[in-house]
């Protein structure tokens, strides 16, 4: 608006402010450059003022710097798009006067979430309600088409019933948003509330609300961990709240004992703070809002993940398993208790380290372990059948250390019980031990006897034949 005066000429000293997304220091210029249009609507015919050369308005940004910005004083000349700007104060109306802390806040948040926009109805729906709010009439006669451009106000009514469909819907789009989301906003940071284990991800919370309490969509959140990592295994991040509006949620790893979400987030400014332009009667500029960082950080405790110890009873000689032998958890030192994922000694009732009875398979387990821990399990009496290599000074043990979120496996064996081999005894007959595992055979006197017997005739007949033989060669 103004872009035939700006390149017609300068017209007395005026006051004019834009709107700037993002812009921060612009260069010098080294020759002077015409007004550059945006994004937004030309509108027709213009709204009537004295002087006024335009038969068009022009509702929507203009570029300067290279960045697009929007006029929020009505009538006063358009900025070139290589203006020079130096810092300026708190943004007021076109006649000077304070805004209202809610038409204050209602901008800030407007150019916070819409400054980047692509789509030209929202950006002339912008550049309308800041005409809207910073040069609305104080008195009727200010719409008069015989004020100067420096006195005539903006007619809304008039303006936007020349704009297109969606930019009219666009203009009750962003005031509801502004009326619902603006600021002053909170930012807040929340651990989880179960334990944190080294190495394994938790989910924390993230709340970014509006000052109805409310939360916010689609809002960039700056994430900085320490002794933490994201999913992807970086230290930052820069997620955005969801679409609906709820609470982010972020995935967080802990490497270290003290994981420390810390969040930073853009919000609107209380009230939006002008530059002023260092050429006479062209337009000041305002950034995005003039943000407001929020930032919230904790920090919570995080350990090991626990260790899980399974142990298997076998026989030493078969390897099977053996069920129901009573096996003692110690510490390193087979004395002392092993210790939970709390730090608790694990002991029995009597206050001694706990015995764990193998199941029918042989084996048993205990989990929930502190980790890293040096483990013991030690025999506490020998089951049946492996009594007679059992050394109740040294019962067989087996020891390792569990490492965190790892399972230690242990193996106990047993020396079984030689074997007897039975041995058949005819009735009325006597065993006599010699050593063990074996046994001597006493004879009954009448068998004796009769095996004398036998061997005598067996003689006596042998004698008679070799006499009959020696005869005969004769």
């Amino acid at each position: 608006m103004g872009q035939q005066q700006k390149i017609g000429a300068r017209l007395g000293a005026g006051l004019a402010i834009v709107v700037l997304a993002g812009l921060g220091s612009v260069s010098p210029a080294t020759a002077a450059a015409a007004p550059q249009e945006g994004l937004g609507h030309h509108t027709t015919p213009a709204q009537p003022y004295k002087g006024n050369p335009d038969t068009s308005d022009w509702l929507g940004s203009y570029v300067v710097g290279g960045e697009h910005v929007w006029c929020v004083q009505f009538a006063f000349l358009a900025p070139d798009s290589d203006e020079q700007y130096q810092p300026g104060e708190t943004l007021r109306t076109k006649w000077g006067t304070e805004l209202a802390p809610t038409v204050a806040a209602d901008i800030s948040y407007l150019l916070l979430r819409y400054a980047g926009t692509t789509s030209a109805d929202q950006s002339a729906a912008l550049a309308h309600l800041l005409h809207s709010w910073t040069a609305a009439p104080q008195t009727p006669d200010q719409l008069a088409p015989t004020n100067d451009f420096r006195h005539i106000a903006y007619d809304a009514d008039f303006h936007l019933a020349k704009l297109p469909p969606g930019a009219r819907a666009a203009v009750d789009a962003l005031r509801a948003d502004a009326t619902a989301n603006h600021g002053p906003w909170t930012a807040k940071v929340t651990a989880p509330t179960t334990p944190q284990l080294i190495g394994t991800p938790a989910d924390w919370t993230i709340a970014v609300r509006n000052a109805a309490g409310a939360g916010l969509a689609d809002v960039p959140v700056t994430v900085t961990l320490t002794d933490a990592t994201l999913a992807d295994g970086k230290a930052t991040g820069a997620p955005r709240t969801p679409g609906n509006g709820k609470d982010l949620t972020v995935s967080v790893i802990p490497t270290g004992p003290n994981p420390t979400v810390r969040i930073s987030v853009d919000s609107p400014a209380d009230r939006p703070v002008v530059r002023q332009a260092i050429q006479v009667d062209t337009q000041r500029i305002v950034s995005t809002g003039g943000e407001k960082k929020l930032t919230a950080e904790v920090t919570t405790k995080a350990r090991p993940a626990p260790g899980v110890v399974k142990v298997t009873k076998v026989s030493e000689s078969t390897g099977a398993g053996i069920a129901g032998v009573a096996l003692r958890l110690t510490g390193a030192d087979r004395t002392k208790p092993a210790v939970d994922q709390d730090g608790k000694p694990l002991v029995g009732a009597d206050g001694a380290p706990v015995v764990l009875v193998t199941g029918t398979d042989g084996t048993v387990a205990v989990a929930n372990l502190a980790a890293p821990q040096e483990i013991c399990v030690i025999e506490v009496g020998p089951p049946p059948g492996f009594d007679e290599n059992f050394d109740p000074a040294e019962p067989p043990a087996a020891c390792g250390t569990v490492g965190p979120g790892a399972t230690l496996a242990l193996k106990v064996a047993n020396v079984p019980n030689a074997p007897r081999v039975p041995v058949a005894v005819p009735a009325g007959d006597q065993l006599t031990p010699v050593a063990a595992g074996s046994v001597r055979r006493l004879i009954p006197p009448a068998a004796v006897f009769a095996v004398c017997g036998l061997l005598t005739m067996l003689a006596g007949a042998g004698g008679l034949l070799l006499r009959r033989r020696i005869t005969r060669r004769r």
